[in-house]
């Protein structure tokens, strides 16, 4: 059986167990607790030496780097495919999970850091608000590209794997997605309504 190394409220692990939990292939998880530094341990830094979860080990073969470990899920379990046969479609979700872990999780996770991780009286509220600014043109710009479509790329794929664990925690930092995306609000109602969204919704956020 594969293993995970992992930490629950890490987004780019998270990704990787919705890949798993949708292609349903069984794994063992291994926790790594980041609050204690133990990415930073010899022992593990012998799996991964840049010191970050996520860390697929299938057998002796190490694979790291969330987006690599999910393409070589999809490469070795094909059955319940999260990437399409087409090479320019399959070349889109590449770039729109490349767009997701360069702009959108920066504006998210800038939020989340401010009130979640400094807590609300260190918070800085200037910072919060221009991210959210800018946060709202990424959704407009996600709306554009869902209209017409349930998912990002028609079906759920390797790219809606990874804003999950971006776009559902917004209602939990309180950010309103505007009335106006609702191709956006409709997508997330969707991401909801699937079983692996537990592994968001059901985690410690």
């Amino acid at each position: 059986m594969i293993k995970l190394y992992d930490f629950p409220r890490c987004p780019y692990c998270r990704k990787v167990r919705i890949a798993l939990a949708e292609k349903q292939i069984p794994y063992e998880q291994i926790l790594v607790d980041l609050n204690k530094k133990e990415q930073r341990e010899p022992k593990f830094l012998k799996l991964n030496p840049n010191g970050k979860v996520p860390v697929l080990a299938d057998g002796s073969k190490i694979i790291y780097e969330s987006t690599i470990i999910n393409e070589y899920l999809e490469e070795k379990y094909p059955d319940r495919p999260l990437l399409p046969k087409d090479i320019y479609s399959k070349a889109r979700i590449r770039m729109l999970v490349e767009y997701c872990e360069k702009t959108f999780h920066t504006y998210v996770f800038s939020i989340y850091k401010e009130l979640k991780i400094k807590k609300t009286l260190k918070a800085n509220q200037k910072l919060i608000d221009l991210n959210k600014t800018k946060l709202d043109t990424e959704l407009k710009y996600l709306n554009e590209i869902l209209k017409g479509h349930s998912y990002i790329a028609g079906r759920f794929s390797l790219a809606d794997a990874a804003f999950m664990p971006r776009a559902l925690i917004l209602d939990y930092l309180d950010i309103k997605v505007n009335s106006k995306y609702k191709f956006v609000l409709s997508w997330i109602d969707r991401l909801k309504k699937r079983e692996s969204s537990a592994i968001v919704l059901e985690g410690n956020l």
